[in-house]
């Protein structure tokens, strides 16, 4: 089995920025694309970014394109997500997961199989 760890959540101020991390043990693979998911109170999971399973493509959800930029190390096993010019609707808990699949473009969570605890991200105005 996988197991993710996520860390780097806090709070900051609209316009600044946070760096989460995701760290992988276990049955590790490099073959399979990773993501970034975000929950609000209140709503439903929302995809946020992924990243092939070689970094070598990434996608992202309209909200976040140009302020976001998704990450991978294999050698490290980890997978970042670097968030810049925050706003307060970027406030949720955030997941990383592991896709079944080895390219980035699935965005619904039903093709990942493992997920971390999250991590939460709050945004002041």
């Amino acid at each position: 089995q996988v197991r993710l760890v996520e860390s780097g959540g806090g709070l900051v101020q609209a316009g600044g920025s946070l760096r989460l991390s995701c760290a992988a043990s276990g049955r590790t693979s490099s073959s399979y694309a990773m993501g970034w998911f975000r929950q609000a109170p209140g709503k439903e999971r929302e995809f946020v970014a992924s990243i092939s399973w070689n970094g070598g493509s990434t996608s992202y959800t309209d909200s976040v394109k140009g302020r976001f930029t998704i990450s991978r190390d294999n050698a490290r096993n980890t997978v970042d997500l670097q968030m810049n010019s925050l706003k307060p609707e970027d406030t949720a808990v955030y997941y990383c997961a592991s896709c079944r699949y080895s390219t980035a473009s699935y965005r619904s969570g039903n093709a990942y199989d493992y997920w971390g605890q999250g991590t939460q991200v709050t945004v002041s105005s």
